[in-house]
């Protein structure tokens, strides 16, 4: 089993099942949304195949993709796949998904701006359909 000891952040809490499936992912709150900053930022590990659910942030939404392959999907769109040093931009009220490919672990930083406007929006699953027919 891979382990992250190349992460430079704690590795964090388990994310919740409700809004990730294919696997475990944990979550570390580097800046908590708690002053007039009006963001928060995580590091987000994912192992391998997991994802999370489609979702929107009313405040949009940036990635920073610091290790591993995965991907980043918006609704109607055709994924990207994603690698370290990757950064994705994501407009507010865009709905999407993120999460590792099948056969490597994922992690990236989310930065969550505009807090004040929402911070997600959690919707269904990605199936196992579209999730295998990348």
């Amino acid at each position: 089993m891979e382990t992250f000891n190349t992460n430079i952040f704690p590795k964090g809490e388990k994310a919740s099942p409700d809004y990730f499936s294919g696997g475990t992912a944990w979550v570390h709150i580097l800046k908590p949304n708690e002053d007039n900053l009006n963001c928060k930022i995580g590091n987000v590990i994912f192992e391998a195949g997991c994802r999370n659910n489609w979702h929107s942030h009313g405040g949009g939404q940036i990635l920073i993709v610091t290790s591993g392959t995965g991907f980043y999907q918006e609704k109607g769109k055709p994924a990207q796949v994603l690698n370290p040093g990757d950064v994705v931009n994501i407009l507010p009220d865009v709905i999407h998904w993120h999460g590792a490919a099948p056969d490597s672990s994922f992690t990236h930083i989310a930065i969550n701006p505009n807090t004040q406007n929402g911070i997600v929006e959690w919707l269904q699953p990605v199936t196992d359909e579209e999730y295998n027919n990348l």
